[in-house]
């Protein structure tokens, strides 16, 4: 596979990406949605001038460093860029214990289900639910702005997404690890794991930092957008380097240049600018990553594993109605309500994307049980987005929740 071929793949996902968007405006479909669906067509087309997407024509450089390194620090970047520290504030309470505890109950009782009902040893059956434990906000976003929803759910959905994808990567590392020698300590998993996340959290808040300062002494918007860029991936590989969490180094080092560096440091050109690099970038990785669900699963492989998909899927909905019904309750207490029909869409919104298809394709090829896992994610995944994603929308309306109403 040469050079050339590999660019040419990438030109002819953008060219499908396009196409697609488009089509799904004039639909009014979600746009991850109309990127699987057109995966799974491509895919299944034996067109002559599609064959650069043909299984036997793509580059082989979907390797599990290009995935994590490539896509992850833009998503994470972007998403916390935008986001505001006050309005995380006033609901910390439930964005913390859902994207922490709701992340580890999340895991515990979908990988124990998986273990029980499809019977693969239990730290691959965890590691599994590590993997599919983060959702992913950016379809119910979407609507949510089709509808006016009220802006506060919305934060609420956005923060725990960009909170719990951290957590749950490094709760698939720590289990990945224990798979790799054979077992795993209680005591030594739970100091990596604070290690991991607090320290992460350290390291991107002082990379951020150190980032606006730089840029109060700049004013040029492509060096200083070139500077977030050398931020959002340079956090994210020193985190990795130091054996701490990547995903929330670069958040935190985006929630820094959203919320001190942007204000404090940059011109209103440049913001402007800012922010429409990141919402392009984060465009065309979602792009590619949700064509390339479409792209990778293999329908026949799903179809012969059906009846273990449909047990993960399961597993899956019950870890997170747990999470949410049993935790939200508990954050009530300390933070401002939400109410029921706000949990219900938590639930049902919790779709699963970019983070999950990342870690599964991440695995090594001798990896045991891999071609499982694939199959397990990817059908959760194709769910999740294509059934839970089509009927987010309906499900808003019911509970009078469209249109700004609270």
């Amino acid at each position: 596979m040469t050079a050339i071929s590999g660019v040419e793949f990438l030109i002819w996902l953008l060219i499908a990406a396009s196409a697609i968007a488009v089509l799904a405006k004039y639909l009014r479909i979600p746009y991850t949605v109309a990127l699987v669906l057109g995966g799974l067509l491509l895919g299944l087309l034996r067109l002559p001038f599609l064959s650069p997407l043909q299984p036997d024509q793509r580059p082989h450089w979907l390797t599990p460093d290009v995935i994590l390194i490539l896509f992850l620090p833009a998503l994470v970047f972007e998403g916390s860029v935008k986001i505001q520290v006050r309005d995380l504030l006033r609901d910390w309470a439930p964005l913390l214990v859902l994207a922490n505890v709701g992340v580890l109950l999340a895991t515990l009782v979908t990988g124990y289900l998986v273990h029980w009902a499809i019977g693969l040893p239990i730290l691959i059956a965890l590691m599994f639910g590590a993997i599919i434990s983060a959702t992913d906000p950016i379809s119910v976003l979407a609507i949510f702005k089709d509808l006016r929803m009220n802006k506060r759910l919305s934060v609420i959905i956005e923060g725990e997404s960009l909170l719990n994808d951290g957590t749950a990567v490094v709760v698939f590392q720590i289990l990945f690890a224990g798979v790799v020698v054979g077992g795993l300590g209680g005591g030594k998993g739970i100091g990596q794991f604070l290690l991991a996340v607090l320290g992460g959290a350290a390291l991107g808040f002082g990379v951020g930092y150190t980032g606006s300062k730089i840029t109060q002494t700049i004013d040029d918007p492509q060096i200083e957008i070139t500077l977030t860029t050398i931020i959002a991936y340079g956090s994210y590989l020193l985190a990795n380097h130091l054996h701490l969490s990547g995903v929330i180094a670069t958040a935190s080092a985006g929630l820094m240049i959203g919320n001190f560096g942007a204000k404090k440091g940059m011109s209103a050109q440049t913001r402007t600018a800012l922010e429409s690099f990141w919402e392009y970038l984060a465009f065309v990785m979602n792009s590619l990553i949700f064509l390339l669900i479409g792209l990778e699963v293999h329908l026949d492989a799903l179809a012969h594993a059906w009846r273990p998909v449909l047990f993960a899927i399961a597993a899956v909905l019950i870890g997170r109605s747990l999470s949410v019904y049993l935790l939200i309750p508990v954050s009530n207490m300390f933070a401002e309500n939400i109410p029921i029909r706000w949990q219900h869409v938590m639930v049902w919104g919790g779709l699963r994307g970019a983070l999950a298809l990342a870690l599964a394709l991440s695995l090594d090829n001798t990896f045991p049980y891999r071609d499982r896992i694939l199959d397990l994610t990817f059908g959760v995944v194709v769910f999740s987005i294509l059934l839970q994603g089509l009927t987010v929308k309906p499900l808003l309306r019911v509970l009078g929740l469209a249109d700004g109403r609270a």
